[in-house]
């Protein structure tokens, strides 16, 4: 058993039963997601989702750390990351079946996502019928601009940089 919360730093931590910590993640995205206000697992607790106070899902393999968390080797792996709404996610739930994330949002939308490439479907109320099968159309809602990021293996974790600007006064000029 395992306990994950979601945090307005956006970081996400796991617990034991017992209450002790056990792994801090946070996003590698270059452009932070933002306070996370939503977090789900699949039925088999292999994939992890987040979203966020900004509108993005972010996607989480914890299978391998879940199998033996004391071994080092076993990362959590970030997958996938993209701008869901304009506004904050208020819920959301992967349906494997499908392969399909639905994602809420105060926007008052509800949208589909491929949930292994982050594909736009659709959302509830359009007038065609959502197509599934279909991921080769990169089409994206009308209040997103920006493709899903998928997250190299080799990728490492952003760093804020330190940028000193010292203020010296020049008494001659």
């Amino acid at each position: 058993p395992l306990l994950a919360s979601a945090h307005e730093s956006s970081c996400i931590r796991l617990w034991s039963i017992q209450a002790n910590l056990m792994k801090e993640l946070l996003p590698f995205s270059e452009h932070p997601s933002g306070p996370l206000t939503a977090l789900c697992t699949d039925v088999f607790t292999k994939i992890l989702l987040t979203g966020s106070k900004k509108g993005h899902i972010i996607c989480w393999n914890i299978a391998s750390f879940l199998e033996d968390s004391r071994n080092k080797k076993n990362e959590i792996k970030e997958e996938l990351c993209w701008r869901a709404h304009a506004t904050k996610v208020v819920d959301l739930f992967i349906e494997e079946g499908k392969n399909v994330v639905v994602t809420a949002s105060t926007d008052g939308s509800v949208r589909l996502w491929h949930a292994t490439t982050g594909y736009y479907f659709g959302y509830f109320g359009q007038a065609r019928k959502f197509e599934l099968t279909d991921t080769s159309r990169l089409i994206l809602p009308s209040d997103v601009n920006n493709f899903p990021a998928i997250i190299k293996k080799e990728s490492k974790r952003m760093e804020k940089k330190k940028v000193k600007y010292p203020l010296m006064l020049d008494r001659d000029k």
